[in-house]
């Protein structure tokens, strides 16, 4: 083993020197630690005897004192003494790097394999990170001994493989950090590289899935390993995307939302919104009914200019947090006029009609009420009727034959789809329906609220307010 380690170390170094060169195009960016900072890593990994034994060398390291994030199942956290500088600013605890001058610091570690290396096993979170950094360079070595054959995966770029007399060796490098590993034996390989994306499979994939893949456009150029396949735990990787019988649609749509879960902070948004986001960033809708709808008609509702503009607010969100009101706010802001579209569709099953919202504050009898929506459809300026009129003293209930509307002296009911409406049992014809359904809610129509409910209506640029007789 000495002898296999002598030549990893001379192949890491003949071939590391000049991809290490790039390290420096990264080192003039050094932020402070409480708003992030940016290191390179170089990785060292070698399997033996049912371990992955680990060397992490960090470089261009900020002077502050910086917290180690080791692995949670690793064991036998250390110095490696690369130089006499290479531990300078370690801990005694290990736990973190002191602060100091020197920008380049090493570890080692142990990770224990239950049951050894085994095939197609995700290995999750298994390389040290330090708190608050952003790694934009790394480079790994893996060695495994001869008789022990297969693909390694890091969803980095595979530099190279080389088959020696007592090792197999591999090593990947790129931009970005690297958080996980996968291993699999038999026949599965590298088959190619598109772009940002290198494709493992088992068998060889057509000619004509490459020049598919080829057109697609993603959203960020940041490397991603696709997996035609499964891990026996069924699990998702980073920067590893596992696709069983994969084919262009299957890498399109799960790269892009890939891509743009990591650029955005979705929190607990629906999965269309996701969707939707990505169809306007790379100019293709996909996904689901309700993402193509959504989608479609939100363009709709916009001239060129817009839709560019539009384009250009999502991109300059990367990083940020998006949710149905903060689109809303964003779109509201494209458009010139306020809507609530995305909140909305968010809340129904069904598709919700793309409605402009009156934002301006609600009052009834002096009171702010909060749950009165106001929105404009074909022309007409429509009151949410449930909670308006049970605030100037009505109740409402839905029946046979219509929408009913009742206080002690009053009756009204208002048939779904007929050309009448009744009050105090006496039938009044109309042209127009003062009570009409939007996506299953009730609405109604301003001027009939004036007149049947006779109420007075006053809007300034701040507030509507609705006064009740004898109010």
């Amino acid at each position: 083993m000495k002898i296999a380690v002598s030549i990893f170390s001379f192949l890491a170094i003949l071939i590391g020197t000049v991809l290490f060169m790039q390290f420096q195009v990264y080192s003039d960016e050094v932020g402070s630690v409480d708003k992030g900072y940016k290191y390179s890593q170089e990785i060292e990994i070698v399997y033996r005897g049912g371990s992955l034994d680990i060397r992490q060398h960090f470089k261009n390291l900020p002077k502050e004192e910086l917290t180690i994030e080791w692995p949670r199942n690793s064991i036998n956290p250390n110095c490696f003494i690369e130089n006499e500088h290479s531990c300078a600013r370690l801990s005694e605890d290990s736990k973190k790097f002191k602060e100091g001058e020197t920008r380049a610091q090493s570890i080692s570690y142990v990770i224990p394999l239950e049951n050894g290396l085994q095939s197609r096993k995700l290995m999750k979170n298994v390389l040290a990170t330090l708190k608050n950094g952003n790694v934009q360079f790394s480079t790994v070595h893996i060695t495994t001994e001869q008789e022990i054959e297969g693909q390694w995966v890091t969803g980095l770029p595979l530099i190279g493989e080389q088959k020696l007399s007592l090792v197999n060796y591999s090593m990947f490098s790129g931009e970005g950090p690297v958080k996980d590993l996968f291993w699999q034996d038999g026949g599965f390989r590298l088959q190619n590289e598109i772009g940002a994306l290198s494709i493992y499979s088992k068998t060889p994939l057509k000619p004509g899935f490459y020049e598919k893949l080829q057109n697609v456009k993603f959203i960020s150029e940041e490397h991603l390993a696709v997996i035609n396949g499964t891990n026996v735990d069924g699990i998702e990787g980073s920067r590893m995307l596992f696709l069983p019988n994969i084919t262009v649609e299957k890498v399109q749509q799960k790269v892009i939302i890939t891509q743009v879960e990591t650029n955005y902070d979705f929190g607990e948004s629906p999965h269309w919104l996701k969707e939707m986001v990505a169809s306007f960033l790379t100019g293709t809708v996909f996904g689901s009914e309700k993402t193509k709808y959504v989608s479609a008609t939100i363009t709709s509702q916009m001239t060129d200019d817009q839709l560019a503009e539009w384009k250009e607010r999502l991109r300059e969100m990367e990083g940020k947090t998006l949710n149905t009101e903060s689109l809303d706010a964003l779109l509201s802001e494209v458009l010139g006029a306020s809507t609530k579209y995305l909140t909305m569709n968010a809340q129904t099953n069904q598709p919700y009609p793309f409605l402009f919202n009156d934002p301006r504050k609600i009052y009834v009898n002096e009171e702010k009420q909060s749950d009165i929506q106001v929105v404009l459809k074909d022309a007409e300026v429509l009151y949410s009727a449930d909670s308006l009129l049970k605030h100037l003293g009505y109740d409402v209930s839905i029946g046979e034959n219509g929408y009913y509307v009742t206080s002690e002296t009053r009756a009204f009911r208002f048939p779904n789809d007929s050309g009448f409406y009744v009050f105090n049992q006496r039938r009044y014809n109309t042209v127009s329906l003062p009570v009409k359904q939007v996506a299953g809610q009730y609405f109604i129509e301003e001027s009939w609220l004036q007149r049947l409910f006779l109420v007075e209506l006053k809007k300034s640029e701040e507030r509507i307010t609705i006064t009740a007789p004898g109010n």
